[in-house]
């Protein structure tokens, strides 16, 4: 199954190697495999639909194949009705839990899986794939907000952590709210040093500091972009990610001369895997210039409330297959 990330900040989806397994209690999540560095480059935008979570699940939930329709659905409500029945006698039982969501996920009851969502995250609080998972399912049900408080829990249960940073920034920049994602991401660098000392290792700045660059360059702020980016690269000097983000924010300039010894770089540096991706990005024609607007002065009693977009989305079941 592949989930279609179109990129938020401009540039096509990217795919990468699956994971290593983690432990059996997290099978149940299919993750979304990708580097941290295609999630904010290349493939950022994490779409809210949340087929690709649940869809590909193995749980025992699953109705026989080929079985009719009818079949199905009686099947999915058996199960809903003996993981219910589990529930009344261990409400926090997690495989009832999860049987729960799958077989409601099945039943296309996209709403009621919030509840066993919330009751997952409460009782794994460090387990971000649940929040994420609860999150995104929000999201979908357009209850951006929702979503939102969701990632900000998370974010006091487990600081830093990357893929939770990359889903809140990015929803709050697609309700054209950058400035709340970037003040998240540089809040995040300045209490970076207190978190590793506390944890050592635990917070990887220059991964935070690539999503920042790149969320500037998306609000065309090369020159504060290029500072990050320019950062990152003396700190870790070996790391491509910095220097793909660049070189990405230089053609999206117009300056594609100046990216080209920065994608050589980059791919150079990256894994096998990815180099011909990059390649590909490098050759591609170069976007033409912006051309400077006219800043219109607004008075000073003017207020700019922070509109909340509708994330438009696809319906669980029509995640694109392989």
């Amino acid at each position: 199954m592949r989930y279609n990330l179109w990129a938020l900040y401009g540039f096509p989806e990217i795919w990468y190697l699956p994971m290593a397994e983690e432990t059996k209690r997290n099978r149940w999540l299919p993750r979304i495999a990708l580097i941290f560095f295609a999630l904010v480059l290349i493939g950022a935008g994490i779409a809210p639909a949340i087929g690709p979570l649940l869809g590909g699940s193995k749980a025992p939930s699953t109705p026989t194949a080929g079985a009719s329709p009818d079949a199905q659905k009686k099947q999915l409500e058996d199960q809903l009705r003996g993981y219910e029945a589990v529930l009344q006698r261990e409400p926090e039982n997690p495989n009832a839990l999860r049987g729960v969501v799958d077989a409601k996920r099945g039943l296309n009851d996209i709403p009621g899986t919030i509840a066993p969502l919330e009751k997952l995250v409460k009782l794994n609080p460090t387990m971000t794939d649940y929040a994420v998972l609860l999150a995104r399912t929000k999201q979908y049900l357009k209850d951006d907000e929702g979503s939102i408080q969701v990632y900000r829990d998370a974010l006091k249960a487990k600081p830093a952590d990357l893929q939770v940073l990359g889903e809140l920034s990015q929803l709050l920049v697609k309700q054209d709210r950058p400035e709340a994602a970037i003040g998240l991401l540089q809040d995040t660098l300045r209490d970076a040093p207190k978190f590793n000392q506390a944890n050592p290792g635990s917070v990887d700045t220059v991964a935070i500091s690539v999503l920042l660059g790149r969320t500037f360059a998306n609000q065309k702020r090369y020159e504060e972009s290029y500072r990050v980016l320019d950062t990152a690269i003396k700190e870790k000097p070996d790391n491509f990610q910095a220097y793909l983000a660049k070189a990405l924010a230089l053609k999206e300039q117009g300056k594609a001369s100046d990216a080209k010894p920065l994608f050589e770089k980059a791919t150079s540096l990256a894994p096998a895997e990815l180099k011909d991706r990059i390649g590909l990005l490098s050759a591609s024609p170069s976007p033409a210039p912006a051309t400077a607007k006219p800043e219109v002065t607004k008075p000073e009693s003017a207020e700019s409330p922070e509109t909340s977009k509708a994330a438009e989305s696809q319906k669980p079941g029509e995640v694109k297959k392989e």
